[in-house]
């Protein structure tokens, strides 16, 4: 199930909007009061969501706040109320006018929505009336709009850094430094190896680790 809808507004229609969600778009279905509501293309947004089923299709409503979408739910139970009509009510009087209409008994309030003639007006205030008092004591918690947030692009990977080579003493040093180790770790004395070692690296300045290692042990050998 599909709760909540957050992200980019990436297209509007006359009755529903595409919501990019981090390069998914799915498109929901408003009410005309909440489709006032939404900012323009290219904001972020976010909406609470019930997702109809049917055989044939998959469509997905809209709410700014959960307080709507319990009223939806509840107008649907309704028979002979269907998503849209239960989406045209909500668009005439919004979740509050829906409350207030029950609990007065106001079915011409309710016939205002397009679409829902007089009978299906009544129908609405006799089968819900005792069922709102549950919704309405749920207003303060469930009035909240829900919470939109800046959709962020992932940034695009930077170009690896080129390694950078470190300056010439540095890396004689590192050299000198390798070779004197692996020749200790033979068995040889700090002093031989020590002294093996500069001999060559002074002798051929530009040589490499592997390169001091084999002269120092041809010096190394006869001792």
């Amino acid at each position: 199930m599909i709760g909540k809808i957050a992200g980019r507004v990436d297209w509007k229609g006359l009755d529903s909007v595409l919501i990019d969600c981090r390069g998914v778009g799915y498109i929901v279905h408003v009410n005309d009061r909440t489709m006032a509501a939404l900012p323009p293309v290219g904001e972020a947004c976010a909406l609470y969501t019930d997702l109809l089923v049917r055989e044939d299709l998959l469509q997905l409503f809209g709410f700014p706040t959960m307080l709507e979408k319990e009223w939806h739910k509840l107008l649907m139970t309704v028979q002979g109320v269907g998503a849209k009509a239960s989406m045209a009510i909500l668009g005439a009087l919004g979740a509050e006018g829906v409350a207030r209409a029950i609990t007065l008994g106001d079915a011409r309030a309710v016939q205002a929505a397009p679409g829902v003639g007089p009978k299906l007006a009544q129908r609405v205030i006799l089968e819900l009336k005792s069922k709102a008092p549950s919704v309405m004591a749920q207003g303060v918690r469930l009035s909240a709009k829900a919470e939109a947030f800046e959709v962020i692009e992932p940034a695009a990977p930077a170009a690896p850094a080129r390694p950078q080579k470190p300056p010439e003493g540095a890396r004689r040093a590192a050299y000198t430094a390798d070779a004197l180790s692996a020749l200790l770790n033979l068995g040889y004395t700090q002093g031989d190896a020590a002294q093996a070692v500069a001999t060559v690296a002074r002798e051929d300045p530009e040589a490499d680790t592997a390169t001091l290692i084999r002269a120092a042990l041809k010096l190394l050998a006869p001792r």
